[in-house]
């Protein structure tokens, strides 16, 4: 299964836009079993019933202003195994779930807010029916 995840990553990573693909920039993407307690902490708004299946780490690039990044430590993207495998129904559910986690937090990357992406990702639902 670990294979299978990688690569249902890395196809979804294939799926982004090329005109977002083209703009990541300065950013490593991982996969971790869960996250870790200081990342939970740290991250989570209400430590109860809280799942968290993906989290970036680093500068949004709308905040990095006109001098780059220079020689800083590449931004951090998690995609956190367990907890989406025990979300996902279905392979096809698994896929899904990697695909709108890695997207979500690519979304966090460009600096768009939580509620930027939610809408982002209700718009493109409605568009989908």
């Amino acid at each position: 299964m670990d294979k299978d995840f990688e690569s249902y990553l890395c196809d979804a990573m294939g799926q982004l836009p090329e005109e977002f693909k083209n703009k990541l920039n300065n950013v490593d993407i991982f996969i971790e079993d869960y996250p870790s307690q200081n990342q939970i902490n740290k991250f989570a708004k209400s430590k109860k019933d809280y799942l968290l299946l993906g989290l970036y780490e680093g500068i949004p690039q709308n905040r990095r202003g006109n001098y780059g990044v220079g020689g800083a430590v590449p931004d951090k993207i998690t995609i956190f195994r367990y907890p989406i495998l025990s979300l996902a129904r279905s392979r096809e559910h698994l896929i899904k779930l990697i695909k709108d986690t890695l997207f979500h937090e690519i979304g966090h990357h460009f600096g768009m807010s939580e509620r930027q992406i939610r809408e982002a990702q209700k718009k493109n639902k409605l568009r989908r029916i």
